[in-house]
């Protein structure tokens, strides 16, 4: 942090303290809302809600489908509902895996360069997952 927003923040870290001639708003202006914590907040409510009913019907289908063989299961997951109910949590798990992970990085790294490397990594890597566990899904559904 500069001294300026040290200081507008009220931190002293024993350094010089620097008399502010700006006004509230002033001070605050830059340092406030991006205006993409609210949004950020509801979808990952929104996409909390969504995986109960998927995350019960994902265990209810794999305690059924424990011990049968491959082309049962691919039988299974060849009906549209199925596949499409898993690819949807697939979609929905990374997704807020990806949103939980970008608060966190937030919160704790603040140095600039780390921090956009970290979101990236985070985009990236819950993209390529959720990729791989879609093509999965599709390739049993398609193929058998």
């Amino acid at each position: 942090m500069s001294e300026t927003v040290k200081a507008a923040a009220g931190h002293n870290a024993g350094g010089p303290r620097v008399k502010m001639m700006r006004t509230t708003l002033g001070q605050v202006r830059g340092l406030g809302s991006a205006k993409t914590g609210v949004e950020h907040w509801w979808i990952e409510r929104l996409t909390s809600v969504a995986m109960i009913p998927m995350t019960l019907w994902f265990i209810y289908s794999a305690l059924h489908l424990a011990g049968h063989s491959r082309l049962e299961v691919a039988h299974w997951a060849a009906n549209p509902i199925n596949a499409a109910v898993m690819v949807a949590l697939l979609l929905t798990v990374f997704r807020h895996m990806g949103l939980a992970l970008m608060v966190v990085v937030d919160d704790y790294i603040h140095a600039r360069a780390a921090h956009m490397a970290m979101l990236l990594l985070i985009k990236g890597g819950t993209t390529l997952l959720a990729l791989i566990g879609i093509i999965a899904t599709l390739r049993l559904a398609f193929t058998g």
